[in-house]
């Protein structure tokens, strides 16, 4: 089921009904997102300034709140962000989203454990950016990104061999791929424009950290990736997305 509204409120989600949060949000500082409605709420202009990164945090907040009613306790939050590179009054800077939603989550109650990064595979046969060969006033190229992997409190808990569970199972081949720290995944065909992951992103966390039959949220629905895994994978979707199409 996909809300065609924000999901700052998801008053059709019961307080604790969903086994599994995997989403990739508005990244803060990113350009094509200045004026996207979430962050321009309040805003006299659209002249952005460094303090707009905080306020867009901000404004993301409240979406991460109602995420943390809806979820068991012990479900997870898989958030796929990058961080923000942008000149602002000529001076570049490198804008750590990553790093801000993990303290926004953890002041919030939800228990951060080791993040995925996720390096996507690229063609750009150079991508340096500076001042040539000569030092110092070059820039790293930045070529990964982060699943951010929050929990609700401690561990769920299951009863002793339940079934469901074990149905779930997945090969080690899968798990030793799987949960290395760093993946080599390919963007998706027209990312750029779409802001989709590839559908493996979602495959791999939905059956890391769901059963079957689970309900699975993405509060940033967009082009419905997560959907169709999920209904592969046989897990209960619910998505929130503003744009009707």
């Amino acid at each position: 089921m996909i809300y065609n509204h924000s999901s700052e409120s998801m008053p059709e989600v019961e307080n604790e009904s969903v086994h599994l949060i995997v989403t990739s949000p508005p990244y803060p500082m990113i350009a094509k997102w200045d004026e996207l409605p979430l962050f321009v709420e309040g805003r006299e202009n659209f002249i952005i300034d460094k303090i707009d990164f905080a306020y867009q945090h901000s404004k993301l907040q409240r979406i991460w709140e109602e995420c943390k009613r809806v979820l068991v306790k012990g479900g997870i939050a898989c958030i796929n962000i990058g961080d923000a590179t942008r000149s602002i009054d000529k001076e570049f800077c490198c804008y750590p989203n990553y790093a801000m939603v993990t303290i926004t989550l953890f002041k919030m109650g939800f228990t951060p454990l080791v993040p995925i990064i996720w390096r996507k595979i690229s063609n750009r046969p150079n991508a340096f950016l500076g001042s040539g060969m000569i030092p110092p006033n070059g820039y790293i190229a930045q070529d990964c990104e982060y699943i951010g992997i929050y929990r609700k409190g401690n561990r769920r808990v299951f009863k002793p061999h339940d079934i469901q569970r074990y149905a779930s199972e997945f090969t080690k081949e899968e798990r030793d791929v799987w949960f290395q720290q760093v993946w080599q995944i390919p963007g998706a065909m027209g990312a750029k424009a779409t802001s989709a992951f590839p559908a493996e992103v979602p495959k791999r966390l939905i059956q890391m950290f769901s059963c079957l039959d689970e309900t699975v949220l993405d509060p940033f629905s967009g082009t419905g990736t997560t959907s169709k895994v999920c209904e592969e994978l046989e897990r209960k979707f619910i998505g929130y997305e503003i744009k009707e199409n």
